[in-house]
């Protein structure tokens, strides 16, 4: 006989008692992106392999080794392993910028061939934010202010800002030949990865997590005494702001970010609660992507965060979610449970949360079914009941009697104070 079959290693389920801490988080972040005026896009998971290849860049560690690409009819694709460049395709291909500048946001899995472990897998979830149009810093600032406003409302603290800038281009192109000079000086330290993008890509090397590297990496020449006037004066614009908005941050002039289309402002969110997986919400400025996609050359930025790690963090706060319903209906005999269903229908139709007990069984067993499901109340339908057309109304978490009322007197007493009530 065989085997069960099991979920692909680092590819997780979502179980239904999870799923609700999901549901605040996501019912969160759509209601602070909304508020500043983002509106949703929704990009297909499968793409064309070039879109990765042109905008993340070739010698990058997604593109190199993790994407999950495959060959469909002499079509290569890839799973989307990041948000912004299928936006950006998106936004190109229906022309969607012909009227002004685009505030955008999406939310769906991302797939990165990964060694799976606490907060990294393989199929990941994000919510994303791309400005698409707007050449800065305000949109910076706005973007910045706006995850600073979602983690008060998540309620949760201890996640630091970390900032830099990258400068221009030319900038980078210009300090490229001092960073390589500097590592072939070394190369006996140099671990596989980084003899490998030294000539195509050495800027990745900053971005190395290998620790035998690190003391290597912080004597590197920096890409910030590189920088010219208008770089570190646009800076200095994105710290004040920053400053100004109440946000804790450090300038961390080592962080580069591991995408390629990245330009000038650069920041991650961290947190010391994850363990090695500290970043929770990572973005910046692209303003060569739209170009680079084969658009006219416009200014964007956004970002990304981590869904499960923002999860984990709720958690780790103390955070839980019920998707208990308002009430549940035991029903014996046939008259009865046609009042029953008729009278769940009504309770729903104002907004009510109410589950019928269905598989039989006596009043007993059902009523310990009742107590199970988290509902607040027990509406109770025998024969007698539907004879009288009254329903019994028994507490199950607060004080109180059980008292028989008539289907129109129902709402009122089983309607929480507030719609939120089952998300504390």
């Amino acid at each position: 006989m065989a085997g069960r079959i099991q979920a692909v290693r680092g590819m997780n389920d979502v179980l239904p008692d999870e799923a609700t801490l999901w549901h605040v988080f996501e019912d969160t972040v759509r209601d602070v992106f909304e508020q500043y005026g983002y509106r949703n896009i929704r990009t297909p998971i499968v793409e064309k392999t070039d879109l990765f290849v042109r905008a993340v860049g070739e010698a990058t560690d997604i593109v190199e080794k993790e994407m999950y690409s495959f060959t469909d009819h002499d079509e290569r694709l890839s799973l989307r392993p990041e948000g912004t460049a299928p936006t950006v395709r998106a936004a190109l291909e229906h022309n969607m910028l012909y009227d002004g500048p685009k505030r955008l946001w999406y939310s769906g899995p991302l797939f990165r061939h990964e060694r799976p472990q606490k907060g990294r897998y393989r199929q990941y979830h994000t919510f994303g934010v791309e400005a698409l149009g707007y050449a800065g810093p305000d949109v910076d600032l706005e973007q910045l202010t706006m995850i600073g406003r979602l983690w008060r409302r998540l309620g949760l603290s201890g996640i630091t800002l970390e900032l830099n800038t990258i400068g221009s281009s030319e900038e980078r192109r210009a300090f490229r030949p001092q960073l390589i000079a500097y590592f072939e000086r070394h190369m006996e330290s140099l671990d596989d990865d980084a003899r490998r993008r030294l000539h195509t890509n050495p800027l990745r090397i900053l971005d190395s997590k290998n620790p035998a590297m690190q003391a290597l990496i912080e004597d590197a020449p920096k890409l910030w005494d590189a920088l010219g006037d208008d770089s570190h004066a646009l800076f200095k614009r994105i710290e004040a702001g920053v400053r100004e908005a109440g946000i804790d941050f450090r300038v961390n002039p080592r962080l580069v970010r591991g995408l390629d289309y990245y330009n000038a402002t650069v920041y991650e969110w961290v947190t010391t609660r994850l363990g090695a997986q500290s970043g929770v919400c990572s973005g910046g400025r692209y303003d060569g992507l739209v170009a680079q996609l084969g658009g006219k050359p416009t200014p964007g930025c956004g970002f990304g965060i981590g869904t499960e790690r923002v999860l984990m963090l709720m958690q780790d706060a103390g955070r839980t979610a019920s998707d208990a319903p308002d009430a549940y209906v035991v029903h014996v005999g046939d008259l009865a449970t046609r009042l029953a269903m008729s009278v769940a229908e009504n309770l729903r139709d104002a907004g009510l949360a109410i589950v019928v007990h269905a598989g039989g069984g006596n009043f007993g067993s059902q009523m310990r079914r009742a107590d199970a499901s988290g509902a607040r109340f027990a509406l109770i339908v025998g024969d007698d009941e539907a004879a009288a057309n009254v329903v019994a109304v028994k507490p199950l978490r607060d004080p109180g009697e059980q008292v028989a009322l008539s289907p129109g007197e129902l709402v009122m007493r089983i309607a929480p104070p507030t719609r939120d009530a089952k998300h504390l």
